[in-house]
This record gives C-alpha cells, structure tokens and sequence, in this order.
C-alpha cells in the first residue's frame, strides 16, 4: 500500500496519522467527489497553507489541532507489557485491580511509562470499578470484539449506584491549586478568540513550562453582554457560575507578554471582566494512561434498564491520556466520559447500544464532560444515543474535537450542550437514521429555557457534516461571538424552537468537494508542518 506525502496528505485533509493509513485509491476517491471550493473564512494562502478571515467584531475559526494526547505532536505510544492475566471465576474487580496496583508500583522509565497490563483472552465479570490510579500505566485488553477466545471482555455486574466500570484518573480538584506567588492580572485590553499571546501584569513569578490557568470571571457585566446567556424564560446563570476557564502551558515570556500552548476560544474583555492567571499545581494529576484493545458490556440487560453501571471508560483527572480500539456497549450514561482532563485521544472507539431510559442525563455516548479541553474523539461508531458527539461541560469545556464518527439512530441531537461550551470542532460527523422527534440533530445553538442550558455553543464549528432523513443542522449566532456550518449535507439554518436568533455563518450546504475536507487534520498538518 502507498503512503502519502505531509504535502499531499495536507491538499486532501489528513494529517501524519490520516496520511499513513490511507491507501491512495481510498484517498483519491474522498479527494475526488467533485470540483473542490474553499470557505470565505479558511482557504489555501499563498504558501499553499491555510488562512483565515476575521469578520468585522474580531470573530474566526480557530485552530483546533491542539487537541488530543501531546497535543497532537506525538503517535500514541505501544507501551511494553510486564503483567499478563487471565480472568478468575466470579467478581475480577480486586483480581484486576491488584495486577493494576503492582504495574502502578514500577518505576517510570525514561518515557515516562511503568508498563502495560496485558488481559488475557476470556470473560472478566467486574461488580465495582477498576481503577487506573498512577502515572504511566495502560490497561491492555487482547481484542476488542465478542469472542472470549480470542478477545477480552470485560462484563460489567454492578448496580445503578457505580459510576464506571473502568475509570482512570488521579484525584484533582478543578485546577484550583495555585503556585503561591504566581497569580498576575491580563493586563490586554482584548484577547482576542484564537489568540495565544497576552500581556500580564507581571511575569516574574512566572517560566517556561508552567502549567498556567487561565480565568476570566463571570461578571455581571459579562453576563449582560451574553445576554444572560440565552435562557430566556429560565433562570439566568447567576453571577459568578460560569467562568470561562483554560489549562495551559507557557511556551514563551517576553517582558510582559505570555505565550501559551495553544489558544483561547473566548474573547477575553478586560472591560467586561478582569481575567487572570497562576501557576496550577498539579495536584492529584496523573499522565501517560491508556485503556486499549477491549471490550466493555453490562451483560444485555433490557432496553430502558438500569441496574448496571453508569459509564464504561472514565477519565477523570488526567492529562495525556488515551482510549482506542475498544467497543463499549449497553452503559446508560457514556461510552467515554472526560472530565477534569485535557489533552486526551480516544480514538477507533464504538460505543453503541446503551440500556437506559429515554430521558434526560441519559445516553451520552462521546461525552466532553465539565473541565474537559483539548479532547480528540476520532474514527467513532454510535449508535442509539440520545446525544452521541457532545460537549456537556459549560464555561469551563473548550477545544474539543470529534472527527470521523457516525451516529445511527440517535434519538435527539449531537453538539455543544450547555452553558456556553466553546472553541468545538465537530469535523465530518455524521447523523444517519435518525430516530429525533426534532428537524433539528446536529447543533450549534441556544437551548433557551430547558434546565436554563442556554448557549449551548459558542465559536464552534461544523465541518463538512452530514443530517440525513430530511433533518437539519441548527447553527445560531451568541451575542460577542459566532458559530459556523460550512459544507453541511443536508440542511442547514439558524432555525430551531425560536426563528429570531440570527443564524451563524453558514455556508456550502449541499455543495460537495469541500478543501480541506477535514479542518482538523489539515489544521495538524500546517501547524506541524515539515
């Protein structure tokens, strides 16, 4: 099989990984649906890589290749086993949880890993949670598929009251714990969406490498300027609910000026709040996890059952992390939830069948959860969700990504959830068969009243997407911001309960050969370049 070039892969949207796993004839054939066209907002600049247009309020799209594990510089890694398992007659969770606990008190290595723990084929029965606990360690299944000859299935046998049945993560507590000294005013006028560099007050209690938090508070002001966040007759967000919230790291001090790892997805407006910054000190974090090559059931509980644990894969205090080649099936709340997390890939991922009620905080299959940013969800399989690509964070979930997934017989909507999530790529997702009740099934929007949700997006995009059984994309404009659909197929409008809120930038709906024809993998590979 032939491999593309950067320069090649970058002309047909994919990125290093994309390029190396995609045979010419596959990649000529998605290059090839019809005479290209390029966004009046992101097109081909003189140098052959992207460039961007600003509307008149400083609005753009913004990069979103930071994203996932190492921020998208870096293959996930194949981290060596030094423990192997089989599965144990009755409840493995202790089973389990111990070989975990031996691999946890190995060394790091130079790479910053202990190992891997290797299950062997079989059928593992797990009433509580496992737990991933300690930098460097990756739980390792044989196969992700239904056969317990040759692949690992884990079944889930606990109640309704467990939360997970594997969950990995340290113990931290919302970024809060700040490096005494290190807190400092920005000091710049406007921040503005995108941007990396800002002035401080003072930067001489700050370096090079420090993880550096980001708040812009929730003032009245602001909230008057959001519009009280789009609740209309619900309860507006009280003052001081919804900070806007990032987790960075500096990569350059000069003189004042602070650059960071990758950029905001807010105007940050020192006249509607003064935003600031400290040195987060990391406490309970945990980095360098994996869960891979599994499989996770609840045993074929009925439909709208309960009694069985809430999620699958939890990660949950962590930062370069990942989940890949799993199937996840029959959990009522997710597939995969992050929270408290950054930086993390999941990626060749199912999560399909849930078994719940057909009812609210239900049934979030790819779930961006609160403190959840640069998230990857790529190459993604769904099924029966009520919402299967969604942010349901607030203020505080930004820089997120789902590329490459389907979702068949959703029952509501994919997109921001709530509260002003911001800065979300939704990039050649797909909604098939639709089971809503809704025209509306893919959105970037207000949700008004409904448990005061408001805003449920902001400076977020789809690229490139697909509604299909006649349905639409709903994509409206916030106050202070913008949200885009370009190259949707299907429909597309501002309209959803309400017809008066203007409607985003949208743009190309129903016109194939879109370039790049993925904004994430094109964006990775300009900013990666060669």
């Amino acid at each position: 099989m032939g491999v593309w070039s950067r320069r090649e892969a970058l002309a047909m949207g994919l990125g290093a990984m994309g390029a190396a796993s995609l045979s010419p004839t596959a990649a000529a054939a998605r290059a090839g649906e019809s005479a290209e066209w390029q966004s009046q907002l992101v097109y081909r600049g003189a140098g052959g890589g992207l460039a961007y247009r600003a509307d008149t309020s400083g609005n753009r799209i913004p990069d979103f290749s930071w994203a996932g594990y190492r921020n998208g510089e870096a293959a996930l890694p194949t981290v060596p086993v030094v423990l192997e398992i089989g599965p144990v007659r009755g409840d493995n969770t202790s089973h389990i949880q111990q070989a975990l606990d031996k691999v946890a008190a190995l060394p790091l290595n130079d790479t910053g890993f202990r190992g891997a723990l290797l299950l062997k084929p079989g059928t593992y029965q797990v009433a509580g949670t496992i737990r991933v606990r300690q930098s460097g360690v990756v739980l390792r299944g044989s196969g992700m598929w239904g056969d317990p000859t040759k692949d690992t299935v884990i079944v889930g046998t606990g109640a309704g009251t467990v939360a997970t049945v594997i969950r990995v993560g340290g113990s931290v507590s919302n970024w809060d714990g700040q490096q005494p000294g290190t807190r400092t005013d920005i000091v710049s006028s406007r921040v503005q969406v995108g941007a990396r560099t800002f002035q401080v007050s003072d930067a001489s209690q700050l370096k090079v490498g420090d993880n550096l938090i980001i708040v812009h508070p929730h003032t009245a002001a602001w909230g008057k300027a959001i519009g009280n966040g789009g609740v209309r007759t619900g309860e507006p967000w009280p003052v001081g609910s919804r900070p806007i919230v990032y987790n960075r790291y500096i990569k350059a001090i000069e003189d004042q000026n602070v650059t960071v790892c990758a950029p905001v997805f807010n105007h940050l407006v020192r006249s509607l709040s003064q935003s600031y910054v400290y040195a987060w000190n990391q406490a309970g974090l945990i980095r360098n996890v994996g869960v891979e090559n599994l499989r996770v059931t609840m045993g074929a509980p009925p439909a709208e059952d309960e009694n069985h644990q809430q999620s699958c894969v939890v990660l949950d205090g962590v930062e370069d992390a990942w989940v890949r080649n799993c199937h996840l099936l029959e959990f009522s709340y997710s597939g995969v939830l992050c929270q408290r997390a950054t930086r993390v890939t999941v990626q060749s991922v199912r999560a399909s069948y849930p078994r719940s009620k057909l009812i609210g905080e239900r049934r979030y299959n790819f779930n961006a959860g609160p403190w959840s940013q640069q998230i990857l969800f790529r190459d993604l399989w769904s099924q029966w969700a009520r919402h299967a690509f969604v942010s349901n964070g607030s203020t505080r979930t930004s820089g997120c990504v789902w590329v490459d997934g389907y979702n068949k017989y959703g029952y509501t909507e994919s997109g921001g959830h709530q509260r002003w999530t911001h800065g979300l790529l939704f990039d050649n997702i797909k909604e098939i068969e639709t089971r809503s009740d809704k025209a509306w099934v893919l959105n970037l929007h207000s949700r008004g009243h409904i448990s005061s949700h408001g805003w449920s997006s902001a400076h977020s995009v789809l690229w490139n997407c697909t509604v299909d059984s006649g349905r639409r994309a709903c994509v409206q404009r916030p106050p202070t911001a913008q949200n885009y659909a370009i190259g949707t197929k299907g429909g597309a409008s501002g309209v959803n309960w309400w017809s008066d809120y203007p409607a985003g930038h949208i743009e190309g709906t129903n016109k194939s050969g879109l370039w790049p024809p993925s904004l994430y993998a094109a964006q990775l590979a300009d900013r990666l370049g060669s």
